[in-house]
C-alpha cells in the first residue's frame, strides 16, 4: 500500500518514478521479411508508410489487334517471282521492271524481231524524205532556183516520193507491229513462268493466229476512219454551202480535240484485244468485247498506265533518233546534187527510225501484256492460278510448254 508519498504502488522498488509510456506495438511494422513489397526503402524513417512510386504507362503498340513481331508474329510467305513479274496484282513499276526483264531475258526474240521490223517500216520513209531534202537543198543553195521549171518538177518528185514512202512505210507497219505484237505477246505468256523461247518457236505458236490480229487491226482500222470520214463530209458540205475560212478553222479545231479524246478512248478500251487472241485465242470481234469486259471498273488507271508509257516511250525514242535525224537532214540539205549524200542522208534518217522503234514496240507490246495480265489478276483472281502453276512447275524443275494453256479463261479462279 502506498501513503501518497512514494511511487507509484504499480512502480518496483527503486524504480524512478518517470518511466516511459507502456510498450505497444506501431501501427503498422516497418519491420518485414527481406524482399517482400513492404520493405522499407533505404533513407526512409522507420515507423512511416513506404511511399509508392507512380508507374508509367505502359506504351501500347500501334496495332493492338494484330500480333507484333516477337509476340507470336509470323511474317506473311514471299511472294513468287519465277519469272520476269511477281505473282500478284502489279504496280506502275513492276510492268516496267517486268518488261526490261523481258528484253533482258530474251533479247535475241524480242529485240532481234523488233529490229527487223522497224528498219523495214523506217526505209521507205527515209527515202521519200532524203529525196525531198534533196531538193530542198538546191533551193538553199540557189534561191533563184525556184522559179525554175526543171527545179520546180524535182521539188514535186520529192514531195511525191515523201509521202509515197510514208504510205509504204505505214502499210509496212502495219503488218510487222501486228505480227511482232502477237510474238512478243506469246514470248510473255512463257516469260511469267520464267521460260523463254526462241523466235521460231513463238512464230509457230502465233502463226494460226495471224488472220485473228489483223482482223483486230482492221477493226481498229474502221473504228478510227469513222470520224475523219464523217468531218470530210460534213467539211465539203459546209464549203459547199458557202462557208467561210474562219467557220472551218474553228471546225477543225473542234474535231481535233474531239477526235483526240475518241482515239484515246477507244484505244483504251480494245488495248488488250492482241493479248485476247494470241493467249486466250480468241476471234477478233470476241476478243474486243473481251478487252472492253477487262478494262470496264478500271478505265482510268489503265487509260494513265498507256499514256504514261506512251509519253515515255515517246521520249526514249526521240532522244535515241535525234542525232542521226539532225545529221541526216544536214547531209541532204548542205549536199543537195549528190547521190552520195543522198544515200548517206537515208541511211542516217534510217538508223534513228529504226533505233527508236526497236525501243518503242517491244516496250509498248510488254507494258500492253503486263497489264491484261493485271486486270485479269485483280477480276478474276488470275494470280492464284499462276501461283499454283509456278509451284508445281518448281517442284518438277521446269516450265513445260502447257503453260500457255493456262491463259486460256477458263482456268481462272473466278469463272
Amino acid at each position: 500500500m502506498s501513503d501518497g508519498h512514494g511511487p507509484s504502488p504499480e512502480t518496483p522498488p527503486g524504480w524512478s518514478a518517470e518511466q516511459p509510456p507502456p510498450y505497444s506495438a506501431p501501427p503498422a511494422s516497418p519491420w518485414t521479411a527481406p524482399g517482400s513489397p513492404e520493405q522499407v526503402p533505404y533513407g526512409q524513417p522507420y515507423g512511416q508508410a513506404p511511399q509508392q512510386q507512380p508507374h508509367a504507362p505502359r506504351p501500347q503498340p500501334p496495332y493492338p489487334h494484330h500480333p507484333q513481331p516477337g509476340y507470336g508474329y509470323m511474317p506473311p510467305p514471299p511472294v513468287l517471282r519465277p519469272g520476269i513479274i511477281p505473282l500478284r496484282p502489279l504496280g506502275l513499276g513492276d510492268m516496267l521492271d517486268g518488261t526490261i526483264k523481258l528484253i533482258r531475258s530474251n533479247p535475241k526474240a524480242v529485240l532481234g524481231l523488233s529490229a527487223v521490223a522497224a528498219l523495214l517500216a523506217s526505209v521507205p520513209m527515209a527515202v521519200g524524205q532524203a529525196f525531198v531534202l534533196d531538193s530542198m537543198g538546191s533551193v538553199l543553195t540557189d534561191p533563184s532556183a525556184v522559179n525554175n521549171a526543171e527545179q520546180l518538177d524535182d521539188t514535186v518528185t520529192g514531195l511525191a516520193a515523201q509521202y509515197g514512202g510514208t504510205l509504204v512505210s505505214y502499210a509496212i507497219q502495219f503488218v510487222v507491229v501486228t505480227l511482232l505484237t502477237g510474238v512478243i505477246t506469246r514470248i510473255l505468256g512463257r516469260a511469267v513462268f520464267g521460260g523463254n523461247l526462241t523466235a521460231g518457236e513463238a512464230w509457230q505458236l502465233v502463226k494460226g493466229r495471224v488472220p485473228a490480229l489483223f482482223g483486230v487491226v482492221g477493226l481498229m482500222v474502221v473504228i478510227m476512219a469513222v470520224p475523219l470520214i464523217a468531218f470530210v463530209v460534213i467539211g465539203v458540205a459546209l464549203v459547199a454551202n458557202g462557208t467561210g475560212a474562219g467557220g472551218l478553222l474553228g471546225l477543225i479545231a473542234v474535231f481535233f480535240i474531239l477526235y483526240i479524246a475518241y482515239y484515246l478512248f477507244f484505244r483504251t478500251r480494245f488495248a488488250f484485244a492482241s493479248p485476247a487472241v494470241v493467249l486466250e485465242g480468241r476471234g477478233p470481234i470476241d476478243a474486243m468485247r473481251r478487252s472492253w469486259q477487262l478494262v470496264s471498273g478500271d478505265f482510268w488507271r489503265v487509260f494513265g498506265i498507256l499514256l504514261l508509257t506512251s509519253l515515255l516511250v515517246g521520249l526514249v525514242a526521240g532522244v535515241l533518233s535525234f542525232p542521226f535525224t539532225i545529221a541526216g537532214t544536214l547531209f541532204g540539205m548542205l549536199g543537195a546534187g549528190s547521190m552520195v549524200n543522198a544515200v548517206v542522208s537515208a541511211v542516217l534518217i534510217a538508223i534513228g527510225g529504226t533505233l527508236a522503234a526497236m525501243f518503242t514496240y517491244p516496250f509498248e507490246a510488254g507494258v500492253s501484256g503486263l497489264l491484261y495480265a493485271d486486270r485479269r489478276m485483280r477480276s478474276e483472281a488470275f494470280d492464284l492460278v499462276l501461283q499454283t502453276a509456278a509451284i508445281e512447275q518448281q517442284r518438277q524443275g521446269w516450265v513445260h510448254g502447257s503453260a500457255d494453256e493456262l491463259w486460256h479463261p477458263s482456268n481462272s479462279a473466278g469463272s
